[in-house]
């Protein structure tokens, strides 16, 4: 799994099992981030500024790369079996108005590297069928995590899944590490430690004002985001330096956690599961705790929840694709149909 955020990229090894019942569990048996260099986070950053050719060569070369680490990831843990990979990829463009999303990691090359089959390419399916491919993690939090009313991913975007009437629901909140990042690097960090340069700052309220005017404008009818959006409409306001960087992170934090609280709502009790890189960000959890209020609990899991959570439910999105179940939901996604997602290689 590799993220918005552009921190790293996540492999977990998992064993999945289903019970007479038609239950499913998992195990984490073990994970790593392998953080990108330098020249990979421009790479991957750049990808949708390149030539269609350019493109193409870094989708082949960063599925060899996938597949590379795959080795390196099994070698390390001694790992003996594995029956398949899942990949997401990385996303270069998620455009589903127009027809289309693009995540880059060839599968074939991937496949080639590694050795091993591979199920990839996600989105598209659900894309063609007239669904916005995302937000997929919903059904592993049907799944696998449902013992939480709410599942909220604090990742480069903000998203939450629940059961609603016996439905699925789900729907990106807002750009969440994607924006803090951004500005953490004006300042020469590659993000916000725990939230240290936002609790300096001071809420700047006419930015704030703007970047709620900002969400404001997106169609309520799609339940999801891309960096398209972001940079479109997000970044020219993140550019403002009449605007400390620290004042713009706190402005920024403070919209997270409006956005936030408002989606998960104080209605009636609610857990909530919290997970990505932002539940790291201690800043914006305090901030979270005092929006959401006392109705809700908020949970963090272990370490290794938090940080491999999308890439276990992905593993999990290969295992239901190979066992010929769904993987996507149209509750979620707004497609026609439920679906099966992911294009199996090596097989």
């Amino acid at each position: 799994m590799s993220g918005t955020s552009l921190d790293g990229l996540d492999i977990a090894y998992c064993t999945f099992s289903k019970n007479a019942k038609g239950f499913w569990s998992f195990t984490l048996e073990a994970g790593e981030t392998i953080r990108y260099s330098n020249s990979w986070q421009k790479l991957l950053g750049n990808a949708h500024r390149v030539s269609a050719e350019e493109l193409l060569i870094l989708h082949s070369a960063y599925g060899r790369y996938l597949g590379e680490e795959v080795k390196k990831f099994k070698q390390l843990n001694a790992i003996k079996k594995v029956d398949f990979v899942s990949s997401h990829g990385h996303t270069a463009f998620h455009q589903p108005a127009k027809g289309f999303t693009f995540q880059l990691g060839d599968g074939y090359a991937l496949h080639q590297s590694s050795a091993l089959p591979v199920v990839w390419d996600f989105r598209s399916l659900d894309v063609a069928l007239g669904g916005e491919g995302a937000p997929l993690v919903p059904i592993g939090d049907r799944l696998l995590f449902s013992a939480y009313d709410v599942c909220l991913n604090l990742g480069g975007i903000a998203n939450l899944s629940a059961e609603v009437k016996g439905q699925r629901k789900a729907f990106d909140i807002c750009f969440a590490n994607m924006g803090l990042n951004y500005l953490a690097q004006k300042n020469k960090k590659p993000f916000d430690k725990e939230g240290a340069m936002a609790s300096d700052g001071l809420i700047n309220e006419k930015l704030l004002g703007a970047l709620s005017k900002a969400y404001d404008k997106l169609d309520k009818t799609k339940p999801s985001l891309g960096r398209e959006y972001f940079e479109q409409h997000f970044q020219p306001l993140l550019d403002n330096e009449k605007i400390s960087v620290q004042d713009r992170l706190r402005t920024f934090t403070e919209s997270i956690a409006q956005q936030v609280a408002r989606a998960i709502g104080q209605e009636k009790e609610k857990s909530v599961l919290i997970t990505g890189g932002g539940a790291f960000n201690s800043f914006l959890l305090y901030r979270l705790v005092e929006l959401c209020g006392d109705n809700n609990k908020l949970v963090i899991p272990d370490e290794a929840i938090i940080n491999f959570k999308e890439a276990i439910v992905f593993g999990l999105l290969g295992t239901l694709r190979v066992c010929g179940e769904i993987n996507t939901l149209k509750s979620v996604t707004k497609a026609y149909r439920d679906s099966s997602g992911g294009v199996m290689t090596g097989f």
